[in-house]
């Protein structure tokens, strides 16, 4: 990522490989929050435990979290997970965009339009 806080699609996709660990663990241990969760609001038992567990996985998530961001990504979305990547293509402010489930970073949109901007990145890029 440059001084600017832009990456190059290149920078980018270095980044998300390396994340992809914690985005995984992200993936897995929001599924076990949101069972605790229930199972601590009146819903039905589990046995990944109770409120202390509960209290541990949402400091891990945080954790996380935080360890995406100081990459310099923004977590545009917790489920799915969407995270964007600052740069600039041909002048144009944009965001590079990933979707849990995307097999690779591959979209983008302008920032002043959003996700139903949403573009495919060229082959070459």
């Amino acid at each position: 990522m440059s001084d600017d806080g832009l990456f190059t699609i290149a920078e980018a996709r270095v980044v998300l490989a390396e994340l992809r660990p914690v985005l995984d663990e992200l993936v897995a241990l929001r599924a076990d929050a949101a069972e605790l969760s229930a199972a601590t609001q009146s819903g039905p038992p589990t046995t990944l435990g109770g409120l202390p567990e509960l209290k541990a996985a949402e400091a891990r998530l945080d954790e996380l979290l935080t360890a995406i961001q100081q990459r310099g990504v923004v977590l545009k979305g917790w489920a799915p997970l969407l995270l964007d990547f600052p740069a600039r293509l041909d002048g144009v402010d944009v965001l590079l965009c990933w979707l849990e489930g995307d097999p690779e970073l591959g979209w983008y949109h302008r920032v002043d339009l959003g996700f139903l901007g949403r573009r495919r990145l060229l082959a070459q890029a």
